[in-house]
């Protein structure tokens, strides 16, 4: 079964297509990242009418760099939900309509499990095992006992990770994207500069539940309280201090999330887990026998190829959508509140 996956939630407009949920026949990813660099952030206006502006070009060139035409594809997949709602609209429009005018099944795909899933495009992993979604708008752990089958653990209760790299990023005028800024200086910097503390969440009843505004906070505004006092305040130094910071918080809550479940697996996805610092440390959970599954770095990135292998097992199932099916910029069963 070939499947067309459409992906435009956020910036990146993609079409993938993918055969029987695992080979990958093209994965064309058109990013706006230079449009909107002036304003160091997605601007939603904008992103959405370059959606309706390439779209059509992107899920062209994805047939012509597979080698097929309209006419082998069997279903078409699109992201419906969570983000930017006017982006979301001109991926699922253009499904719907292709979809219809193929006579193929149509499935609209949660971005989220979606990006939980990639990981299994390529290296597949035994369920269950603990998930791992690190992204601009995400930061949850959970388990995953299926493709559909999913427990939050925890999350984070204000910003995402990826939110706080960018906002530091973008008040230091590191550049954009944040999280890539951040990154490529963080490998010429000393981590240990800036000794940022991590959160206090004062609850026994959220154990894995994070926290990165007191991280971001203490690392735009009280510099100078966590200096060591002789390193150079240098971007670099401040960049790999704070890399240090948010990704060991997170480390340590996935290693007692392992330890106290007893999975012996983990997968990560999305955005941040490009991310070349954490995913050393995650390497490192394989010396305690754990194995350790992510996607490659274009996998990483909203693409179209996820979309399409989630779709793959949904359609194997049966499960189909209907032309009914609208978009939705959050998804409340990966967020927590706190009673």
């Amino acid at each position: 079964m070939r499947v067309l996956g459409i992906e435009t939630s956020c910036d990146e407009c993609s079409a993938a297509i993918v055969e029987d949920g695992h080979t990958i026949l093209s994965n064309i990813i058109a990013t706006q990242i230079e449009l909107h660099k002036p304003y160091e952030g997605v601007v939603p206006e904008l992103a959405s009418r370059l959606h309706t502006q390439w779209i059509g070009t992107v899920v062209q060139t994805a047939l012509q760099k597979a080698n097929l035409s309209s006419d082998d594809i069997d279903a078409v997949a699109v992201t419906n939900r969570p983000g930017l709602l006017g982006s979301l609209l001109v991926g699922l429009s253009f499904a719907k309509g292709y979809a219809a005018s193929l006579g193929v099944p149509f499935i609209t795909i949660d971005h989220i499990r979606a990006h939980l899933y990639a990981s299994q495009i390529e290296h597949p992993l035994q369920y269950p095992y603990l998930g791992l979604l690190v992204s601009g708008g995400h930061t949850v752990i959970c388990r995953v006992d299926g493709y559909d089958a999913i427990e939050v653990l925890g999350t984070t209760i204000d910003d995402a990770i990826g939110e706080a790299f960018d906002k530091v990023a973008k008040h230091y005028g590191f550049g954009y994207p944040g999280g890539v800024a951040i990154d490529r200086l963080a490998k010429k910097g000393n981590p240990l500069a800036f000794l940022f503390p991590g959160p206090t969440l004062h609850t026994k009843d959220h154990p894995y539940d994070i926290s990165y505004s007191g991280l971001k906070t203490a690392t735009i505004n009280q510099l100078d309280t966590f200096w060591d006092g002789k390193s150079e305040k240098s971007p670099e130094n401040i960049a790999a201090s704070f890399q240090r910071s948010a990704v060991n918080m997170l480390i340590k809550r996935v290693k007692a999330a392992l330890e106290e479940t007893g999975l012996k697996r983990l997968s990560a996805g999305g955005g941040v887990a490009a991310n070349s610092y954490l995913r050393s440390e995650l390497e490192t959970l394989r010396l305690g026998g754990y194995e350790v599954s992510f996607p490659s770095l274009k996998l990483c990135t909203d693409n179209g190829a996820m979309i399409a292998a989630l779709a793959y097992r949904y359609l194997s199932d049966g499960i189909r959508s209907d032309f009914s099916e609208s978009a939705s910029a959050r998804v409340t069963a990966f967020k927590k509140q706190y009673s």
